[in-house]
């Protein structure tokens, strides 16, 4: 099992997250048969669950769904489920979606008071005609299926809120995931990890099958109602039997301008390998918004159908876990098109 020690050890040796020249390409991670894929250094440890759920005879969307909950129950993440910083009125509300590659679906937004979104996500898929489900309506369908009342604002949460309330100054930070768990100051960009993000995952068979999973908090102190791009399919995650999957990271409003996650899948299709199809959909993204995302962090992971991965981003500082078939995680930088 992977340790948040062992993971600042991998990511040192992995080199960590060096600044790249604009448009350099730094090594990906190697692409062997891969079984998980996930975001964010804090996904070592939800791989590692989703990993062991297959290897004991779980179902794809077991695996998916047993690595969310990982983080989601983990109240010094603050990105995600129980923990997760609140929106500027002081509501903790979560977001999550679950797929599998022949088009079985379930979301939730803005869901309160639950700490497992990507179970009701995925009550949503299984017991109702729907796909997705939002706000109070999410939250009762929450409680009709046995899911227990919890408050999800902890005192450190709750702490940094007031501490905001103070000047009120909205100003999201690129890449806090990493520094959740990590020594060194993060870069502060919109979009990373101190104040918001996610965890999305991917996992497939040694047949190439496929399913996918992506949960967050969304961002602190949003506007109350605010939904990101991970609980939208085709957004924050897309999966598609035959070609492969991708997720996202980083601001949800720009990776929904351009219907990320699918966009990556499309490429694929197209024929562009896990990796080239990352790298389109973030140049795609500079290209179109220029200065408008300036300092900003988006960021996207892809897992083919034979175990190849694909990661690219704006800014350096993202990171993401792989686990390959023998159940050995490691965590990687993902290369990026400019420098910090």
């Amino acid at each position: 099992m992977t340790t948040r020690r062992s993971l600042l050890a991998t990511l040192a040796a992995a080199g960590g997250a060096l600044p790249l020249a604009r448009g350099a390409v730094a090594a990906a991670a190697p692409a062997h048969d891969v079984r998980v894929l996930s975001t964010w250094d804090f996904g070592a440890a939800a791989n590692d669950a989703a990993f062991a759920r297959l290897r004991s005879g779980g179902s794809l969307l077991d695996a998916v769904e047993a690595g969310a909950r990982v983080p989601e129950a983990d109240p010094e993440n603050h990105s995600v489920g129980y923990g997760g910083y609140p929106d500027r009125d002081g509501h903790v509300t979560l977001d999550a979606v679950i797929m599998d590659d022949a088009g079985a679906v379930g979301a939730v937004a803005a869901l309160e008071d639950t700490v497992h979104a990507i179970s009701v996500a995925r009550r949503v898929m299984e017991r109702t005609p729907h796909t997705f489900l939002v706000g109070e309506g999410a939250t009762r369908f929450a409680r009709e299926q046995g899911f227990e009342k919890v408050d999800l604002l902890t005192p450190p949460a709750e702490q940094a809120w007031r501490e905001w309330l103070r000047t009120a100054k909205y100003q999201p930070v690129a890449n806090s995931e990493t520094s959740t768990y990590g020594t060194a100051a993060p870069h502060r960009t919109p979009g990373g990890a101190l104040d918001h993000d996610t965890i999305g995952l991917l996992a497939r068979t040694a047949d190439g099958r496929m399913a996918g999973a992506c949960t967050t908090s969304g961002m602190a102190f949003k506007i109350r109602g605010r939904v990101g791009d991970s609980p939208q399919v085709g957004a924050g995650l897309y999966v598609e039997r035959g070609v492969g999957g991708a997720t996202s990271t980083g601001v949800g409003e720009e990776v929904t301008r351009v219907a990320g996650s699918a966009r990556v899948v499309a490429s694929m299709r197209a024929g562009r390998s896990a990796q080239a199809a990352c790298e389109e959909v973030v140049r795609h993204i500079a290209a179109l918004r220029g200065d408008a995302i300036k300092g900003m962090q988006v960021g996207f992971l892809a897992l083919d159908t034979k175990g190849a991965v694909g990661a690219f981003c704006l800014l350096p500082g993202f990171t993401y876990a792989v686990t390959d078939a023998r159940g050995t995680t490691t965590v990687h930088p993902a290369p990026s098109l400019y420098r910090a």
